[in-house]
């Protein structure tokens, strides 16, 4: 697909918030804005229109004339730095957005005809204009007639914007935005459930870490239950420390990862064997 460029609108009050600031809120430890983030990491460029704040990745940053005054302003600065022919729009508060869904949006675009200027993401029937993946010309133009119909950007709703655009839409699951406390309670809550919770965690050590790359959670777990049986409990975290500095003197790669979890599980299974007298003879042991 096309080469993209990502511009999230992290400014605004946060009235509905009590005037917190929303992008640095956290959720499962990150902020929404790096949750935002994480979901479009092979954007070539990406552009943050709001106060500088840390951030895992590097990001260009910048600010609307008047910050406070309405989306339209803060998208119009973010696009000045754009360059890519399709930009992905997106606010700055979407903590379960992912990568599968960013791809379900460029796919839908690239194969829609070149009439068509935009896709937008739809939850429980209605637009979300700042989940969207627009043809940057389209999107330009669009801005400029409202400037010049209205004398101004400030203030002016995001539905005039999208009301004169050819737009697909695009249902999707991970649109849900946090708008107020009671939004962040149920985000903070759903990653704690049993489906999500490892999965939300390694994500989150990943990035503290600053770690790019893909974790077999469940061979890890499995190494962690058998270190534990076969030899004792505290082998358990000990040998999956070692095996992740293993991987990492050999080159961090997944491989890397996976040799030394294949290896450290074969050696547990020989301490679990030896501790119950050992294979039947003949038997070989059970892993290589």
């Amino acid at each position: 697909m096309d080469p993209y460029d990502v511009v999230v609108l992290a400014g605004g009050r946060g009235t509905r918030l009590g005037g917190a600031d929303k992008p640095g809120v956290t959720v499962g430890g990150r902020t929404l804005l790096e949750r935002t983030l994480a979901a479009c990491p092979d954007a070539d460029r990406t552009v943050v229109v709001g106060p500088r704040r840390p951030t895992a990745r590097a990001v260009r940053w910048t600010r609307e004339p008047r910050p406070g005054t309405g989306p339209l302003p803060a998208l119009h600065a973010g696009l000045a730095h754009v360059t890519a022919d399709t930009v992905l729009v997106l606010a700055a508060d979407l903590p379960f957005l992912t990568p599968q869904a960013v791809t379900r949006l460029r796919t839908a675009l690239a194969t829609a005809p070149t009439s068509v200027d935009a896709v937008l993401a739809v939850r429980e029937g209605r637009d979300q204009p700042l989940l969207a993946l627009y043809r940057a010309e389209p999107l330009r133009r669009e801005l400029a007639l409202l400037a010049t119909e209205h004398g101004r950007l400030e203030n002016l709703p995001l539905k005039l914007l999208t009301a004169e655009l050819s737009a697909h839409r695009l249902e999707l699951a991970d649109a849900a935005d946090c708008d107020t406390w009671e939004d962040i309670a149920a985000a903070r809550a759903r990653i704690r459930e049993h489906g999500h919770v490892l999965d939300e965690w390694t994500a989150a050590v990943k990035a503290e870490l600053g770690l790019d790359l893909d974790v077999d959670v469940a061979a890890v777990l499995d190494l962690a239950r058998d270190a534990a049986h076969g030899v004792a409990r505290p082998a358990a975290p000990l040998t999956t420390f070692l095996v992740g500095y293993a991987a990492a003197r050999a080159g961090g790669s997944p491989q890397d990862i996976a040799v030394a979890t294949r290896k450290a599980a074969a050696l547990a299974d020989r301490w679990a064997e030896e501790a119950s007298g050992g294979p039947a003879p003949g038997q070989p042991p059970t892993r290589d």
